[in-house]
C-alpha cells in the first residue's frame, strides 16, 4: 500500500512499475519492524552477513562483485537537452536519445523481483532547505543503506505534501551488474536519475551524489542556493561561542579526517571541542538575517574504511561500532569481525578477503594483495559520531563564517591563505587541484584540475556553476563568509611532509576564525593574505614546525606562481565564452601582481 496521496508521486511509480513489471511493490514506510525483516531476508538470502552481534551490534557485511567496487564516472552521464548546458567536464547525451537507450534494458527487469519504493528527505524533516526524493530499487542492499544515509520513510512525505511535484525521481535496478551496459544518468531538467546495471553505493544509493550534488547543483542555481561538495565543521571557543566552517578538498586530501578534527591536547586543555555537522555534503542558503547558512542533507557517512584507525580518525572509526553495512571489507573469521589495511597491524590469519576466498591475511598481503578492497566502504549512522554537532538535525542550518578549498600540492601553496574577496575566493575555488600520489597512477606530481572539489558533481556547465558563485556573492554582499585556500601537504626536497597534519591543522582553522573576527592582522602577498608567523599557534611542535620550516609551510614562490597562472590559462579554455569575465579578471591580477 502506498504511503501518499500525492498524485505526482503515485503516477510516476505506477509508470515505473508498468515499465520494470516488479512481482511485488513494498513502500518502505521507515519502520524498525520493516526493516528488520528486510535486514533477516537479505541475510537469509546471503546477500547480507550478520556480523559479530556482541562486538559489532546491528552490523552487516556486504560483497559487490569484483566489476563493481566505485562510481564510473565514465559511465555517468548529464542529460541536458542542450549539449552547451553539460559542459566540457561532464558526458552529455541528449535525454529523449538515452531513455531510448535505456527503457528496453529497464523493460521487465525487476520480473521475479520486489520493486521497492522509498521515500526520503535530503535534510531534517521539516527543514526549509530539505528536498523530497523518491527511489524506486530492487536492491535490499539499497533500502538498508538509504535507511542509513537519509531520512527514510512515511515522514519524508509530510516535506513534499499532497500536491507538490518538487520531488526527485530515482529509478534503479542492479539489472545483471553488467559492467558493459552499466549507466548513471542524470535528467536535471527532469529532476530523474536512472541507474542500471551496478549495486555499488555511489552508483545506486541516488540521494546521495547523483541528487545531493549533480541534481541539486541545478537545482541551486535555478532556485538561488548552493549545493557543495563539502564538509561541515563547528568550532566551539573557550567562550561557548561555536562558528562553523565549510570545506572542500578533492579526494586523498583529508576531508573526512578535518570534519572529525579532534584538537591538540593544549587546545582541549583551553575548551576548545570540533563539532561534525558533516563530512561531505553541504547545502546552503541565505537565511533571513542576510547570511550563509548550510545543512547537511545526509543522515550518514559513507566513509573510505582502509586507512581509518584510532589515531587517523577515532571519530570515524567509533562510528562504525553498531549499525553500520560495511562493503567489501575483509572478515576476521574468528570472531566474525571487520577488517581493513591500516586498521591496525594485526591482519587476521583467518580471513576471508573481500571477493570471498578464505586466505592466510599475513601471508596474502606479503604477496601484494589487499585483504579489503581500497576502496571499500562503511555506512554508518551520523548519530554514532562522538563529535556529532548539536545542531545536525537543526532545520534552519548552521550560519557560515569560512568556506574553505584546499588540495594536494608539494611545493606551489602555501600552509593557509585568505582571498582579497568573494570574487577572488572563487577564482581560488575554481584553481582547486591536486598532485597524483604514486598510489593513484603510474606519474607523481601531475596536476589533476578539480574545481571547488566538484568535477565528477557538478549537473551543468562548470563555468555557469562559477557564475553561480559570482552571483552567490553580490546577494550576500558583506555577509559573505571569508573564503580561504589551505594545504597540508607541502614537502621538502626528500619528499616528506613538513605540517604534521591531522588534529593540528585545528592551529590553521584557529587562524581562519581570527581572522573571520577580525583579530589579527595578515601578510598582504600576490597570492592573497598569508598569516604573520607569530599568529599562528604552534605550541607544543616547536620541534617538528621550526621557523625554518614555517618561512617554508608560508613561503610563496612567484615562479612556481607563474607556472601556475600558464596552467590555469590553459585549464579555463575549454571553457570558451562561458567562462565568467570575473574569473578572467583575477586571473590577469593574479599575474599583474606577479610580475610587480
Amino acid at each position: 500500500m502506498s504511503l501518499t496521496k500525492n498524485p505526482n508521486v503515485l503516477k510516476w511509480v505506477d509508470e515505473m512499475v508498468a515499465l520494470t513489471q516488479p512481482d511485488q511493490v513494498v513502500w518502505i514506510d521507515g519502520s524498525e519492524e520493516q526493516l528488520d525483516s528486510l535486514r533477516k531476508e537479505a541475510i537469509s538470502t546471503g546477500e547480507m552477513i550478520e556480523l559479530n552481534q556482541k562486538e559489532l551490534p546491528g552490523c552487516l557485511y556486504h560483497r559487490t562483485l569484483p566489476n563493481d567496487v566505485a562510481r564510473v564516472e565514465d559511465r555517468t552521464f548529464i542529460c541536458t537537452s542542450k549539449r552547451e548546458d553539460a559542459g566540457p567536464t561532464n558526458n552529455w547525451c541528449a535525454p529523449e536519445e538515452m531513455y531510448a537507450k535505456l527503457r528496453p534494458m529497464y523493460d521487465g527487469v525487476m520480473k521475479g523481483r520486489t520493486m521497492y519504493v522509498i521515500p526520503y528527505s535530503m535534510g531534517p524533516i521539516g527543514s526549509p532547505l530539505a528536498k523530497v526524493g523518491v527511489e524506486v530499487t530492487d536492491s535490499i542492499y539499497v533500502v538498508l543503506n538509504m535507511a542509513i544515509m537519509t531520512r527514510m520513510g512515511k515522514a519524508a512525505f509530510e516535506n513534499l505534501g499532497d500536491t507538490s511535484n518538487d520531488f526527485v525521481r530515482g529509478l534503479h535496478s542492479k539489472a545483471d551488474v553488467d559492467p558493459e551496459n552499466r549507466y548513471i544518468c542524470q535528467f536535471p531538467e527532469d529532476n530523474t536519475i536512472w541507474s542500471i546495471n551496478s549495486a555499488y553505493g555511489g552508483n545506486v544509493l541516488l540521494g546521495k551524489k547523483c541528487f545531493a550534488l549533480r541534481i541539486a547543483s541545478y537545482q541551486g542555481k535555478n532556485e538561488d542556493w548552493m549545493a557543495e561538495h563539502m564538509l561541515i565543521l563547528g568550532l566551539k571557543k573557550p567562550n561557548g561561542e561555536v562558528k562553523y566552517i565549510t570545506a572542500a578538498f578533492p579526494s586523498a586530501c583529508g576531508k573526512t579526517n578535518l570534519a572529525m578534527l579532534i584538537p591538540p591536547e593544549g587546545y582541549r586543555k583551553d575548551g576548545y571541542e570540533v563539532f561534525t555537522v558533516g563530512d561531505d555534503i553541504a547545502w546552503m542558503k541565505q537565511g533571513e538575517d542576510g547570511r550563509l547558512y548550510a545543512i547537511n542533507p545526509e543522515n550518514g557517512f559513507f566513509g573510505v574504511a582502509p586507512g581509518t584507525n584510532e589515531k587517523s580518525n577515532y571519530n570515524a572509526l567509533a562510528s562504525t561500532k553498531k549499525n553500520t553495512i560495511f562493503t567489501n571489507v575483509a572478515i576476521n573469521n574468528d570472531d566474525n569481525t571487520v577488517w581493513w589495511e591500516k586498521l591496525d597491524k594485526n591482519p587476521p590469519v583467518n580471513a576471508t578477503e573481500w571477493k570471498g576466498a578464505k586466505v592466510n591475511g599475513p601471508e596474502y598481503i606479503a604477496e601484494g594483495n589487499n585483504l579489503a578492497h581500497p576502496n571499500s566502504r562503511f555506512t554508518a549512522p551520523a548519530e554514532n559520531c562522538p563529535c556529532i554537532s548539536p545542531e545536525f538535525n537543526n532545520p534552519n542550518g548552521v550560519p557560515i563564517s569560512a568556506i574553505i578549498f584546499g588540495g594536494r600540492r608539494a611545493k606551489t601553496t602555501p600552509l593557509v591563505y585568505q582571498s582579497f574577496d568573494w570574487n577572488h575566493g572563487t577564482f581560488i575555488g575554481s584553481a582547486v587541484s591536486s598532485e597524483t600520489t604514486a598510489a593513484a597512477t603510474g606519474a607523481v606530481g601531475v596536476l589533476r584540475h578539480d574545481p571547488m572539489a566538484m568535477k565528477p558533481f557538478c549537473g551543468y556547465h562548470m563555468a555557469d556553476y562559477w557564475g553561480h558563485w559570482i552571483k552567490m556573492g553580490k546577494k550576500l554582499g558583506d555577509k559573505a563568509p571569508k573564503i580561504f585556500n589551505v594545504n597540508w601537504f607541502k614537502t621538502d626536497d626528500e619528499g616528506n611532509f613538513i605540517w604534521p597534519g591531522y588534529g593540528d591543522n585545528m592551529r590553521v582553522l584557529d587562524w581562519i576564525i581570527k581572522r573571520c573576527e577580525d583579530e589579527v592582522e595578515a601578510e598582504e602577498t600576490a597570492i592573497g593574505y598569508l598569516p604573520k608567523a607569530a599568529d599562528l599557534n604552534l605550541a607544543g611542535i616547536e620541534d617538528e614546525v621550526t621557523p625554518e620550516i614555517l618561512d617554508k609551510l608560508l613561503e610563496v614562490d612567484k615562479n612556481l606562481w607563474k607556472n601556475e597562472v600558464e596552467d590555469l590559462r590553459e585549464f579555463y579554455k575549454q571553457f570558451g565564452d562561458r567562462l565568467p569575465a570575473e574569473i578572467s579578471e583575477q586571473l590577469n591580477n593574479l599575474e599583474n601582481r606577479l610580475n610587480k
